[in-house]
């Protein structure tokens, strides 16, 4: 590239004192491009309006937007010079001719510039419409409005009727960087080109083609500095890189990214408090370093997601691949969350220092998390204590309902404290089940009856005579109902449970194991019980006992559901005994 501008300034000023206020042009003004050939990473906007010269069908108005120092001035005033120039060749001005001179100078009357940031009145915009019909020198008239997004809306409407028929000769080029904002009626009546920040690989080698055109001495490491802090825009990197030649050719970073990031990974919030002191004692206001923390957390996260768009020298992105790795990829998204809404209160509060340190101390401190991350690491915590405690059997279950046995574990475990009062069962092994007999008043075999080897003394008889005080009584909820199902009677030295049904057989036989215990305790030790059906003879109608249940009684409302309905009384009886005083008749009578 040939730094035209700077060169030919500097022939032109014979005055010792202008060629020394030359001499020190900035970078970025000295090397701005002069051709579209010399346009850095647009290929894309180059080739549309180059093909548009050629053919000439160049449009009457144009939109350029994109981030700041992408060039978007620069090609409106190439394309100016092209659209003017006396010798045009493939597209291209020939940046020799008067007219090519005078729009490099600035002095051009085809060319009117307008910063729309301050000039956004209505009355402004009809000064250049009143203009636009006037004729120039040259073939065309480039009206080149920056920051268009800045009119307001008077002006906005005002300058629609003229972009949308403006006089042949004149064409409009709108600049902005943030197209968003501008009117949809202005963008539908323009070719909108879009620029983009420079590949990290195409903006070194410039630099480094500059530095080396300069004479600028600076190292590998400044460049990849150089580089960081111009983040894709050619002028803010040439504006780092005449500071690094200001400096001796070597560039701190200001804001310590990597110290903030280490910070983060090891949850140390007095390492970031001291960050922000350090940075903020070099002249970096609070604003700024949240603005190159989320610059350098964005890169992180590109990449873990798509590294491809990672804007970084190999080595560095290397680096910050690394780190984005330790720190994983929710937390990156966290961090860039919570600075984002900490640029938001910023604008309100009285000392943006402190907002900035609440928000970094918030990320490394768990407690003061909130939201799904917050939970996790607080379930984790959980999780770890648990694993630290001992381990607690499970309740036993009774096999034949298949349910756990209250107070169950109570008794494994004595010294666990009792969730309310309870009446402790005897340490006694549970009577097994022995082959089922016959019932002489039952088609079908009636239930097994549960058999006790006998072991020790016993008296059967205290047991039949103390049946509702020493075992009714010492029963609770389902097993008290059950035990009231049944009448003891003693027959060759066994212990035989008579039952109405079936139904009420197999209840009983399911809480053998809780009655044989009271039983045993009431009889003085083991014996043999049986259980079995009752005849289908009549029996009067036994008086019916109400105790009064203890408020700590627990009642089973499922098991009660299950107790047995059916009844061996005749039809005729029951009816008899639901109606007293009432006759039968039959249907002769």
């Amino acid at each position: 590239m040939n730094a035209i501008l700077g060169s030919r300034s500097l022939v032109r000023n014979t005055s010792p004192l202008q060629s020394q206020a030359m001499a020190v042009q900035s970078l970025y003004r000295r090397y701005r491009p002069q051709r579209f050939s010399e346009l850095k990473g647009q290929e894309h906007v180059v080739r549309a309006l180059k093909n548009a010269v050629v053919n000439s069908r160049e449009g009457h108005a144009y939109l350029f937007s994109g981030p700041r120092g992408t060039g978007k001035t620069t090609t409106a005033r190439i394309l100016a010079k092209v659209l003017n120039c006396e010798n045009p060749q493939d597209g291209e001005p020939c940046c020799e001719c008067g007219s090519c001179l005078a729009v490099q100078e600035g002095n051009s009357f085809d060319v009117i510039e307008l910063d729309a940031a301050s000039n956004n009145g209505v009355e402004d915009i009809r000064e250049i419409i009143a203009a636009a019909s006037l004729g120039s020198p040259g073939r065309h008239k480039v009206y080149i409005l920056d920051e268009v997004h800045m009119l307001s809306k008077g002006a906005s409407a005002a300058l629609l009727k003229t972009l949308e028929e403006p006089p042949s000769h004149v064409v409009f080029v709108l600049a902005t960087t943030d197209p968003e904002k501008v009117a949809e009626t202005i963008r539908s009546r323009t070719q909108h080109l879009q620029f983009h920040l420079l590949p990290v690989d195409e903006l070194e080698a410039h630099v480094r083609w500059v530095a080396s055109d300069a004479g600028i001495d600076i190292s590998d490491a400044s460049i990849n500095a150089v580089l960081r802090q111009g983040g894709g825009s050619a002028r803010d990197t040439l504006s780092a890189l005449e500071l690094a030649a200001a400096t001796g050719g070597m560039v701190d970073e200001v804001t310590p990214v990597d110290e903030f990031v280490e910070a983060f990974i090891e949850y140390d919030a007095g390492r970031l408090l001291a960050a922000v002191a350090h940075t903020v004692n070099f002249g970096r206001d609070p604003r700024t370093i949240v603005n190159d923390l989320v610059r350098h957390m964005r890169d992180a996260f590109l990449t873990q997601m798509a590294p491809e768009l990672v804007q970084l020298p190999e080595d560095r992105a290397a680096e910050v691949a690394a780190q984005a790795g330790r720190l994983g990829t929710p937390r990156i998204v966290k961090v860039i969350e919570t600075l984002g809404l900490a640029i938001n209160d910023m604008r309100n509060a009285p000392d943006s220092r402190v907002v900035l340190e609440v928000a970094l101390v918030r990320l490394v401190h768990r407690e003061l998390q909130m939201g799904i991350e917050s939970l996790l690491a607080r379930v984790e915590r959980l999780e770890k204590e648990l694993e630290n405690r001992p381990q607690i059997a499970p309740a036993p279950v009774n096999p034949s309902t298949g349910r756990a046995v209250l107070g169950g574990r109570v008794a494994q475990d004595p010294s666990a404290p009792a969730a309310r009062p309870a009446v402790s069962a005897p340490s006694v092994s549970p009577a097994p089940v022995a082959t089922p007999a016959p019932s002489p008043s039952a088609s079908e075999p009636a239930p097994a009856p549960v058999v006790a080897a006998s072991t020790s003394a016993m008296s059967i008889t205290a047991v039949v005579e103390n049946w509702n005080d020493g075992v009714i009584g010492e029963l609770k909820g389902m097993r008290r109902a059950v035990a009231q199902m049944a009448k003891p009677v003693e027959r060759d030295g066994q212990l035989i449970l008579l039952v109405d049904n079936e139904p009420s057989a197999k209840r009983v036989n399911e809480y053998m194991p809780d009655l044989s215990a009271v039983i045993f305790k009431v009889a003085g030790g083991k014996c043999q019980i049986m259980v079995e059906t009752r005849s289908e003879e009549p029996r009067a109608p036994k008086a019916k006992v109400v105790e009064e249940a203890p408020e700590e009684e627990f009642v089973d409302i499922e098991e009660i559901k299950q107790l047995p309905t059916v009844s061996n009384k005749a039809t005729e009886t029951n009816l008899a005994d639901a109606f007293p005083g009432s006759e039968l008749l039959t249907e002769d009578e």
